[in-house]
């Protein structure tokens, strides 16, 4: 098998992911921050663990910022609801997923105002057009790091420096490349940042949140959910400690062991040689597809704007087809269709159909990309 589907989930996790997994149900099972027994002791400390190595991977100073949820699109659901209200407007890019789009349409219904900066052909994002968006202002900036769809990486410091100049706050949905290229959240001057832990950080499905900066204010984010904490128990209203004002009921405790065993994978090899590999496979396969009579490429051409994620569509051949046939012929396994992106497949024109991604990861090969080439060339052909 070939496993092409890295910018939905990464598979096969590395084995330490297993085993951190399977050493917190055995030996730290308790609930974390609920008890004082060694068993919940255990369970915190590891919770508090991985807490604190995201904090440094994602250059803030205070691991309590680091807020855990089930992943990017529960964390932009944190920020958009709880800093949006009637009224206030907000601007976002043409690329992004529906995480944030269909957020943004339902507060919009509530008077929240939207204003969605038209991207380039490639997919990428013009600073340029955002400081025309922000002449009027705007309460809040929102923005893919880097596109599910064509891979195009965003500006976001540039793109941060026109928000704040503007009055507003710099919200990164950063599902694609936490894991996959460096963030400094002060370097970038992102105010919070909306991450995932089951893509490029290697860790299991079922984790991720939001990262509050240093100095963002947390007074001005309500919690968008209430409930139990472990902490203040005499009170019948949420905490404001950090994080129990936004970590409501039982963690995913053994879930957060594993993102913690892939962060600590990751940082192993380096971002540095992981971005390398992925750079090389995604330059391989842009040069052998590009070869192919008909075949259409997405995406900037250039693989440093760009993540490891290819779409492409071949005239004539539905792109579901396409994938049925790399399924079943050749062992590939990729993904088709809209990619709960239309926005960004509107911007790109391959709207309502979608392409063919295939998104490689840390693990897949050259040959894998050769025979994935070669799988292609058959399907074009026949």
């Amino acid at each position: 098998m070939i496993y092409l589907d890295h910018a939905a989930t990464s598979w096969p996790k590395p084995p330490e992911v297993l085993a951190a997994m399977q050493n917190f149900l055995e030996r730290a099972g308790g609930n974390p921050g609920r008890s004082g027994h060694r068993l919940s002791i255990e369970a915190g400390r590891i919770v508090y663990d991985t807490r604190e190595a995201l904090a440094e991977f994602f250059g803030i100073n205070d691991p309590m910022r680091v807020l855990f949820a089930l992943n990017a699109t529960h964390g932009l659901n944190i920020a958009l609801h709880g800093l949006l209200r009637p009224g206030d407007r907000v601007v976002t890019g043409g690329m992004e997923h529906n995480a944030v789009m269909r957020p943004l349409r339902e507060l919009e219904k509530h008077g929240v105002q939207v204003e969605v900066v038209a991207a380039q052909p490639d997919g990428t994002l013009s600073p340029d057009a955002f400081t025309t968006a922000l002449q009027g202002g705007a309460h809040l900036v929102v923005v893919n790091h880097a596109s599910n769809v064509a891979g195009a990486i965003a500006p976001i410091a540039e793109i941060a420096a026109l928000a704040h100049a503007a009055g507003a706050w710099m919200l990164v949905d950063a599902a694609q490349t936490a894991g996959v290229l460096p963030i400094n959240m002060g370097a970038m001057s992102i105010d919070l940042l909306a991450f995932t832990g089951h893509k490029g950080l290697q860790g299991p499905p079922g984790t991720g949140g939001l990262v509050l900066a240093d100095s963002f204010d947390a007074a001005q984010l309500p919690p968008l959910l209430q409930g139990g904490t472990g902490s203040r128990s005499e009170f019948e209203i949420q905490p404001e400690d950090l994080p129990d004002r936004y970590e409501t009921g039982t963690p995913n405790g053994v879930g957060i062991a594993g993102l913690g065993a892939g962060l600590a994978w990751v940082c192993e090899r380096g971002l540095d040689e992981l971005r390398a590999h992925e750079l090389d496979l995604a330059a391989q396969l842009r040069s052998g597809l590009s070869g192919i009579p008909g075949l259409h490429l997405y995406g900037p051409q250039d693989p440093k704007r760009s993540t490891a994620v290819i779409s492409f569509t071949l005239p004539g051949k539905r792109v579901s087809e396409i994938g049925y046939r790399l399924d079943e012929e050749a062992d590939i396994l990729c993904r088709v269709g809209l990619h709960c992106a239309p926005a960004a497949h509107r911007s790109i024109g391959s709207f309502p159909e979608g392409t063919v991604r295939l998104a490689p990861g840390p693990l897949t090969t050259t040959p894998d990309i050769e025979k994935t080439i070669q799988a292609v060339k058959r399907i074009a052909a026949t």
